[in-house]
């Protein structure tokens, strides 16, 4: 059991991973918001918490809190404009948004590195701190899921006019979604900073977007063990028909 543990160790840290960032993309989906913004939340807090940590010596874990603030502010200056949007309008919008992040990391040499990326990142997140994150998220969700706001994000996403005319404010409550995918894509982008070496922009383009939102569509976005089984599914895939693995995001 430990020998197979050790062997899969990196699947299992992706897994973990890949539990924050489903998230994520799932608390706006249940909340109604046809959002696939979390790449770009996640590059800004990964980016964030890197250049914090290396740059200006900051810890770790205040850059990792950091770059979820980062995300969270993200969300908030994103979540305006697409209020006056709604469906596939929305994924377009933040379609491009990722596709702006991508080109700001891209091309700002000389604060994110450009097209070499961003290198000497310490490594000080292991596979225990991922664990215990990703742990931390299911219960946080599981409980948000089952509260008041969990309801009213369920009620606005079924109707819109229906929870507005019960005194719910669609907005408000789209606005709290955003700044909760926002910190987790955030922070989770921050923990994977500093459970790599290096990042490049690519890295949270398009076939992350896609891997994310397949987490959350496989799984089920109307329940919190969705994300969970879709991630797992998804990425043990490729390990169960290794043929198939160079293709996993057609597969997706």
């Amino acid at each position: 059991m430990i020998d197979f543990f050790i062997a899969y160790r990196p699947l299992f840290d992706h897994f973990f991973l890949a539990i924050g960032f489903a998230f994520s993309q799932w608390i706006v989906l249940k909340a109604g918001v046809f959002s696939i913004a979390t790449a770009g939340f996640a590059s800004l807090g990964a980016y964030g918490a890197a250049i914090l940590g290396v740059s200006y010596g900051w810890p770790a874990p205040l850059a990792i809190a950091a770059g979820g603030l980062v995300g969270v502010f993200a969300a908030l200056f994103l979540s305006w404009p697409l209020a006056r949007l709604r469906g596939v309008y929305q994924a377009i919008a933040t379609l491009a948004f990722v596709q702006i992040v991508v080109s700001l990391t891209l091309y700002a040499d000389g604060l994110t590195g450009g097209p070499m990326g961003f290198t000497n990142i310490p490594k000080v997140v292991g596979t225990a701190p991922l664990a215990i994150a990703a742990v931390l998220v299911i219960y946080l969700m599981a409980t948000l899921n089952a509260s008041r706001l969990g309801r009213a994000f369920e009620a606005i996403r079924q109707d819109e006019a229906m929870a507005a005319s019960l005194g719910m404010s669609v907005k408000v409550h789209h606005l709290l979604a955003f700044a909760i995918s926002g910190a987790l894509a955030g922070v989770f982008g921050g923990l994977s900073a500093y459970h790599s070496y290096a990042l490049e922009p690519n890295q949270f383009g398009f076939p992350f977007l896609v891997a994310i939102l397949s987490y959350v569509v496989f799984g089920g976005r109307r329940t919190v063990t969705g994300p969970v089984v879709g991630a797992a599914v998804l990425i043990a895939l490729p390990e169960l028909a290794r043929p198939l693995a160079d293709n996993r995001i057609l597969v997706y």
